[in-house]
Formats: C-alpha cells, sequence, structure tokens
C-alpha cells in the first residue's frame, strides 16, 4: 500500500497493461520479504506456543520428562533455515528485482499519459496535431465539434479540418489511433515556389462525409531501458559487490584527502615569494633574519597594501576550496555510508529472524495465549520496537553520529538478551515479572528497620496488640 500511494501519480492515466502492473508489484513485494520474513516467524511462533500452553499441551510434554527446550528444538532448526533463506534473499534475490523494479518504474513515469481528449480545450499532446472536442456522448463515444490543426508540414496554421462528428477508435494493439470523421471540410493553404505568388495566398478546400485520419501511437508505448544504467546503485547490489565498492570509496577519500593537503601545503603554507612587477618599486630583503612585524614596517606603502590585498586574497580562495572540497568529502561519505548501511541491513535482518523466534517462542508459552488477537498484538508491537530502534540507530550511522556497525546492531544487540531472558523464564516456569517478589524486595528494608529501631517496634507491637484485641472482640 505504501508503495502504491508512493507512485499512484505515475502508474494512473498511463494506460498501462494488467502485466506491467502485475510485474512492477511482484518486484515491490519482492524487496518486502526480508523484512516480513523476522515478522511472521516472531508472529508463528508466538501463536504456535501460546496454543500450546493454552491447552495445556506443553504442560503434558514436561510431564512427560521433555523440556521446552527440547520442545523447541525442531522450530530452532527451521529458524536457522529461515535466517540463511532470508540471508540468501536478500542478497541474491532483492537486488535484481530492485535493478528491474527501478527501470520498470522509470520506463513508467517517461511513458507519456493515455490519449484522452478532454472537451472545450485544445489537446496538444499528440505531436504534430492540436485537437478540440465541443462535447462528447458518453454512451455512444461520439464526438461532436471537432476541430483539427495540422502542423506535421511545420508551416504553421495553414492546415485545418472541420468535422461535425467523428469516433475514435484503436487497432493493431493500440499501436495506431483512428478518427473517422463525418461531414466536414479540410482548408489547406498551399505552399508555393515561385516568388511572386508568395502572397497570393492560394487556397484549397475540400469536403468530405467521412474521412479517416490516422495517428501512429509508437511514440506512446511503454519503452523498456537497460537495465545497466541502474545497476551501480547501493541497492541493487550484493554483499560482495557492497564491499567491493565500499573499498573503493575509501580509496578515493583517502586520495581526496592527500590531494588536498598537498594542494593547501604548495598552494598557500610553502608558496613562492612575492616577486613585484616592473612598474612598482622593487624591494631587497635583508640578509638578517626579521619577525614578520618588523619586516612588513619595512615595506613602502604601496607594498603593504598590495601584500595585504594577496594576503586577504590567498585566504579568501583557501577559504572557498576548502569548503568546496569538504562538501565533496562529505557526500563521498554519507554514499559510502549508504552502501555500508545496506551491507550491515542483509545480515540485521536475516538474523532477526533467528533472534525474534526466541522471543516469540518463550513468550507464548508464558503467556499462554494462542490465536489471532494476542499474539498479533504483541508481534507487531515487538517488531515494531525492534523496526524503530533500527532506523534510529541506521540514521545516526549515516550522519556519523555513532560507529556503522553499532547503529545498524543496535536492535539486535538489545533484543538478543531479551531473547535469552524470555528463554530463561520460561525453561524455569516462571513468569516475565514477579511483582510481588519486587515489592517484597522494597518493603524488605523497612521491616528489619522496625525490628531494630526501638521506637517502631513498640509501634510495630502496639499495632499487634490492637489487631489482636479487635480480633477477640
Amino acid at each position: 500500500m505504501q508503495f502504491l500511494w508512493r507512485y499512484i501519480e505515475d502508474l494512473v492515466g498511463k494506460g498501462l497493461p494488467y502485466d506491467v502492473i502485475a510485474e512492477i508489484l511482484l518486484y515491490a513485494c519482492a524487496s518486502l520479504v526480508p523484512m516480513a520474513l523476522p515478522l511472521s516467524v516472531l508472529l508463528a511462533s508466538i501463536m504456535v506456543f501460546g496454543n500450546l500452553a493454552e491447552h495445556n499441551e506443553l504442560m503434558a510434554m514436561k510431564s512427560a520428562g521433555i523440556s521446552l527446550l527440547r520442545i523447541m528444538q525442531p522450530l530452532i532448526f527451521i529458524a536457522i533455515g529461515l535466517t540463511f533463506f532470508a540471508f540468501y534473499f536478500a542478497d541474491q534475490v532483492v537486488p535484481k528485482s530492485n535493478l528491474r523494479m527501478r527501470s520498470l518504474l522509470y520506463d513508467i513515469k517517461n511513458k507519456p499519459p493515455e490519449i484522452i481528449i478532454p472537451t472545450g480545450v485544445f489537446y496538444n499532446e499528440l505531436p504534430g496535431y492540436s485537437i478540440k472536442i465541443g462535447r462528447r456522448d458518453h454512451q455512444t463515444k461520439m464526438l461532436y465539434d471537432v476541430l483539427i490543426y495540422d502542423h506535421t508540414s511545420n508551416r504553421g496554421n495553414v492546415s485545418v479540418i472541420l468535422a461535425e462528428k467523428g469516433e475514435m477508435y484503436y487497432v493493431n494493439q493500440h499501436q495506431y489511433m483512428i478518427l473517422q470523421l463525418y461531414n466536414g471540410a479540410m482548408y489547406e493553404e498551399e505552399q508555393v515556389k515561385k516568388a511572386s505568388q508568395r502572397y497570393s495566398y492560394p487556397q484549397r478546400r475540400h469536403f468530405f462525409e467521412e474521412q479517416k485520419i490516422i495517428f501512429d501511437l509508437s511514440g506512446f508505448g511503454l519503452k523498456r531501458t537497460d537495465e545497466n544504467l541502474f545497476k551501480n546503485h547501493y541497492q541493487m547490489l550484493s554483499t560482495k559487490d557492497l564491499a567491493f565498492t565500499m573499498d573503493s570509496l575509501n580509496k578515493k577519500i583517502e586520495e581526496q584527502r592527500t590531494n588536498i593537503y598537498q594542494n593547501i601545503k604548495s598552494g598557500n603554507f610553502f608558496r613562492k615569494m612575492y616577486r613585484p612587477n616592473e612598474q612598482q618599486e622593487p624591494y631587497v630583503f635583508p640578509n638578517k633574519r626579521k619577525s614578520i612585524d618588523s619586516l612588513f614596517s619595512t615595506f613602502s606603502k604601496s607594498m603593504k597594501i598590495n601584500t595585504l590585498s594577496s594576503a586577504i586574497a590567498f585566504s579568501q580562495n583557501t577559504q572557498s576550496y576548502i569548503r568546496s572540497e569538504n562538501q565533496s568529502l562529505k557526500s563521498r561519505r554519507v554514499w559510502m555510508l549508504k552502501h555500508g548501511i545496506e551491507w550491515h541491513r542483509k545480515h540485521t535482518l536475516a538474523l532477526a529472524c533467528l533472534v525474534l523466534f526466541f522471543i516469540g517462542a518463550p513468550l507464548g508459552a508464558i503467556i499462554r495465549k494462542g490465536g489471532i488477537g494476542m499474539p498479533v498484538v504483541v508481534s507487531v508491537i515487538l517488531f515494531i520496537l525492534y523496526y524503530i530502534l533500527g532506523m534510529i540507530g541506521a540514521k545516526a550511522a549515516e550522519q556519523s553520529q555513532i560507529e556503522l556497525w553499532l547503529g545498524m546492531w543496535s536492535s539486535t544487540l538489545l533484543f538478543a538478551p531479551i531473547g535469552l531472558f524470555l528463554t530463561i523464564r520460561a525453561l524455569q516456569d516462571k513468569v516475565i515479572i514477579d511483582i510481588d517478589r519486587y515489592i517484597d524486595f522494597i518493603i524488605k528494608p523497612f521491616k528489619i528497620l522496625a525490628q531494630k529501631v526501638p521506637i517502631l517496634k513498640k509501634l510495630r507491637n502496639k499495632s499487634s496488640k490492637d489487631e489482636n484485641t479487635s480480633f477477640n472482640e
């Protein structure tokens, strides 16, 4: 649905066949499989173990001497298999589907819209023609008051066709459009060769009861672009290609930094000595070394002005050069980080199948709720948290706020201990959080304090006596 709403303006009104729409939706769905697999594993594990616990089947198996880990063992192998499948799908299938989807979407965007001639205005989408229709009968598909300007000769409005009515239809699989006109006339100014007849404006009129105009629509079809034009994008690369591209970008960044350093070093810090022009008065530098201020004070007024002007110009040029190169370095750095994010995402989404299984299976055994309601709510909430943490980490890594590996693996590093904790609690047949235990932990210091402090001890004994008296009464 997000894909459809995002590209609805590019798809509607293009006259696309059903197979093209189905093809681009298939490619869009394929790109969502690595993200859907962890959610499906989480939901399925909660539903399965929730049903087993709800119908006391887990209790029956445990009473027979089968541990929860042994019950989970077949599904653990399935989760591991899904992890490898998700990585293979994200590494091999998704780049190809993204490449074909991006290429097809580019072709759809560049495809001219379907020919729908409005009423009351001129339609200029057909190359070489300008068509106006007075009104249209939607039941009979008949067009009335048809006006056509023929510009195919590139001589202006010298050919006009008027018709009382007409109809439009397509032939040869929409390759040609035929406009059948009835009861009309064609007016055309003839082109003369002699200069003496140039301003006589000879005209030819032709009246007809029925006439066909054929429009070639070969330029309105869907033209497929070469997919190699989009293959260098990071979403179209496998992990091997991403690693190679990141290494190349890193080398280019280091080379650019070295070039910046050398240019600034040679052009500013160790610039050649200033040599005045022949028109300026020559200056003889002293043999003894002096400080900059004392040396500058020995210059003449004109030479001081020239020296300061040159220094300001050099510093401004250097600042502009540094800003430009810094922006270029930042762009290359961001582009390299995008490749790194895509490389890590292929691994994290695959490993999420295994991590979320160890969260869903013990969670279903603990909450003891199967079916659709509770498992769907819990799994969606957990996956949204996992996905949001991954997005925040990826954004922070892209902006160089944290390390790339830490940003991309933050959600996995957080959810893996949670899965381990839930698995241990489920193996011990304990609830997730024992509230009474924590309440006793908080109250215990106050009980010890009441036993040791004399005043509190007397109040405690008095309260116990009052309770016994009220009980006896």
